[in-house]
This record gives structure tokens, sequence and C-alpha cells, in this order.
């Protein structure tokens, strides 16, 4: 491992029915990710997901910028609607298993 890559929860290494579905990196200022679509029997739950990892998020700012999480969250969901509603990009790629 090296320090531009996260290391793994230990409640995702000790559980023999952790499955990881999602990563993801900036690159060549873009993002790349690698994710299992697959990876939850209801597609709503991917809208589960992102709201946990927003709010993870927020969290972490709090913690990591002293920045106010409720505020930090307000932000990170006004830019979601918004490249909903008008992408900044469009996805390319193709999914492998």
């Amino acid at each position: 491992m090296t320090e531009r890559e996260l290391i793994a929860p230990p409640e995702a290494l000790d559980d023999e029915n952790a499955t990881e579905v999602l990563r993801a990196w900036i690159a060549h200022e873009k993002l790349f990710c690698v994710l299992k679509p697959e990876g939850f029997e209801d597609v709503g739950s991917w809208g589960i997901l992102l709201a946990d990892v927003a709010r993870h998020i927020a969290n972490g700012l709090a913690e990591a910028r002293e920045l106010n999480t409720e505020e930090s969250l307000n932000r990170i969901r006004e830019l979601f609607d918004t490249e909903l509603k008008q992408p900044t990009d469009e996805p390319t790629g193709h999914f492998v298993n």
C-alpha cells in the first residue's frame, strides 16, 4: 500500500461477507472510479450509500478542518443536485466482471 491509497477499515477486513462496492480517484483533474453496480439488490440502496458517504465527508471535514458539519452537508447536497441536473461531464468506460 502506498500513501496515495486509503486503508480498508478493520471491520471490512474481518468480515468474510464484506464486499467492496466503490473506489474513486481524482487523476488528471478527472474522476475515475471502479464500482460494483450490482452491489445492492435494490438500486435505491445506492442513494442511501451516497447519503451516508456525504455525512461521513461532512463529519470528516468538521474534524480535519473545523468546518460546520451541516454547512458542509448542505454544500455537498447543493452541488450534488446541480450536477445531476446539469452534468459537467459524461461518464465513460464500461463494466467488467
